[in-house]
């Protein structure tokens, strides 16, 4: 059975995006930023809501062609391009990037890919995660938590219908005052 992680990085008022789908306060040391980019790569299948994907590949696939880049940019946007993808979209027609398209219930789809045999997967995108949440699906949080409030937006955290019990399982602090934490869902 595959392991299912959301982690993102989230404001210390439990926000991924300020109003506007703000993403700019979330620019990450370069430490952390290999941290993430650590757990990209061939190995890892990820897995898109829509909002999300159309970040990602608005940007990522060319990437390393932009004047200024650094190595490290370089290298994940290699890695992300190697990677696995599942985007889930009712509005979406068509996905490139070593993705495919998933158009119906995302629950049934998440269900199928946890039952296989494989290496880990990522989701990430609030109103999927949101989904899998409440469906019991998410086996591991990862929340990089900023030192910021931003007072609304998008939250990290879906509404629920029961209590999840988590364990923690790793704390780190970063350079800039970010403070990664991992939680396990207790089963």
């Amino acid at each position: 059975m595959r392991k299912l992680t959301y982690g993102m990085n989230v404001s210390l008022d439990g926000y991924i995006a300020a109003p506007g789908a703000d993403i700019s306060w979330t620019v990450p040391s370069d430490e952390l930023f290999q941290w993430w980019s650590d757990r990209v790569g061939p190995a890892r299948l990820a897995l898109y809501g829509r909002r999300l994907w159309e970040t990602m590949s608005s940007h990522w696939p060319t990437a390393a062609q932009q004047p200024g880049v650094d190595p490290a940019e370089i290298e994940f946007a290699g890695r992300w391009l190697a990677m696995p993808k599942v985007v889930f979209s009712s509005t979406t027609s068509t996905v490139d990037w070593n993705a495919r398209l998933v158009t119906g219930d995302p629950v049934a789809e998440i269900t199928r890919l946890k039952a296989e045999d494989g290496d880990p997967m990522d989701i990430g995108g609030a109103a999927l995660a949101a989904a899998a949440m409440r469906a019991g699906l998410i086996d591991e949080y990862v929340l990089a938590t900023a030192p910021i409030l931003i007072g609304g937006g998008t939250p990290f955290f879906a509404a629920l219908d029961s209590w999840v019990d988590l364990n923690l399982v790793e704390t780190r602090t970063f350079p800039d005052g970010v403070v990664l934490t991992r939680y396990e869902t207790r089963r």
